[in-house]
C-alpha cells in the first residue's frame, strides 16, 4: 500500500470534512464546491484501491487478512457518493453535516487501511 497516496486521501477527507462542517454551520446546503471535492475525494480513494489491489496481484501483503482489506476498500468506495447523495437529499445543513461524517469516516478507514496492511492490528 502507497503511504503517499494513503496521506492524500486521508489529508483530502479531512479538510472536506472541515469545509462540510462549516458550511453546516453557517446553516448552509452543499454546493459546487464541496460537490467537486467529494468527487475528487472517490477519485483518490479509487486510485488508492487500484494501487492496493496491483500489489496483492504482485505477491505484496502476504501476511495480510485479504478479507478484510477488501471489505474496507469497497466500503470505502461506498462512502464518498452515499454521502453526496444523501447530502442532495436533505437540502438543509444535516445533509451537510452528513458530508462532515463521510469526510471523516474515510480517513478513518483509510488510517486504519494501513494498520492492517502493516500488519499492526
Amino acid at each position: 500500500m502507497n503511504t503517499t497516496v494513503a496521506t492524500i486521501v486521508i489529508t483530502g477527507s479531512l479538510l472536506l470534512a472541515l469545509a462540510s462542517l462549516i458550511t453546516a454551520v453557517r446553516d448552509r446546503a452543499m454546493g459546487v464546491i464541496l460537490l467537486v471535492g467529494f468527487a475528487l475525494l472517490e477519485v483518490a480513494v479509487l486510485v488508492q484501491a487500484g494501487v492496493v489491489i496491483a500489489a496483492v496481484a504482485g505477491g505484496e501483503g502476504a501476511g495480510v487478512s485479504k478479507g478484510t482489506l477488501f471489505g474496507y476498500l469497497g466500503g470505502q468506495a461506498v462512502i464518498p457518493p452515499a454521502g453526496v447523495f444523501l447530502a442532495l437529499a436533505e437540502r438543509s445543513r444535516w445533509g451537510t453535516a452528513i458530508l462532515v461524517v463521510a469526510g471523516f469516516a474515510v480517513a478513518v478507514m483509510t488510517a486504519r487501511l494501513l494498520q492492517i496492511w502493516q500488519g499492526v492490528a
